[in-house]
Parts: structure tokens; C-alpha cells; sequence
């Protein structure tokens, strides 16, 4: 078994996001990104793998291929690898989003940054 604990990957820094990585087993990766009111997490895709994100605290942004919504603390979201997708913390609190990627598409994503 391994365990960890909430508060050491939610690493908030003033200047921009953080990835923090929990797990990282096969061909998955599990972490959690961390913004700052105003911080955004850019346009991006995960080519053949699954992506699962839990808003775990604060509320932002999230826009999939072109559409915007709300996504706030508490929501559960699923997307497919093909579709591109972006992140802003939209509101006035810090951020923290628990990502799942089920299969990663390159070693630079299981890499703290």
C-alpha cells in the first residue's frame, strides 16, 4: 500500500501552477495541479489516454474544445485524449484540481513542475 496526504501536493506558488505527483504506476499517473487566482493551465490534449479530474478545492474554469463552463470544488469530470481542453482559477480562492491519467502519453508528463 502507499498512501499520501492531501497537503503535500497542494504546493500553491505565487508566480505559477504547480504539478505535484502522487503516483505514478505502469502506464498511469495520478497528481494535482495548484493555481493561484488568475493562474491558467494552457490548451492542451493527452493523445489515447483517458483523463479524470476531480476539482478538489476552489472553483475556475475549464474550456474543452472551444466551450467554456464553471467547474467548481466538488465536480467530477471525464475526458476523452483527443479532445483539448484548459483550465483558469476564475475565482478568488487558490485552486487545486486531482488529475488521473490512464495512460501517459510521454515521461514528461509524470514529472513534477
Amino acid at each position: 500500500m502507499e498512501k499520501q496526504t492531501l497537503n503535500t501536493l497542494q504546493d500553491f506558488q505565487p508566480d505559477k501552477f504547480t504539478k505535484r505527483i502522487a503516483f505514478k504506476k505502469g502506464e498511469s499517473v495520478v497528481f494535482v495541479l495548484n493555481f493561484m487566482p488568475g493562474h491558467e493551465l494552457p490548451t492542451h490534449k493527452h493523445p489515447n489516454t483517458d483523463v479524470f479530474l476531480l476539482a478538489l478545492q476552489g472553483s475556475g474554469t475549464i474550456i474543452v474544445d472551444g466551450k467554456s463552463s464553471p467547474f467548481d470544488q466538488g465536480e467530477v469530470l471525464h475526458l476523452a485524449g483527443e479532445e483539448e481542453f484548459a483550465y483558469s482559477n476564475s475565482g478568488n480562492e487558490p485552486a487545486s484540481l486531482y488529475v488521473v491519467l490512464t495512460k501517459v502519453p510521454g515521461p514528461e508528463y509524470a514529472q513534477n513542475i
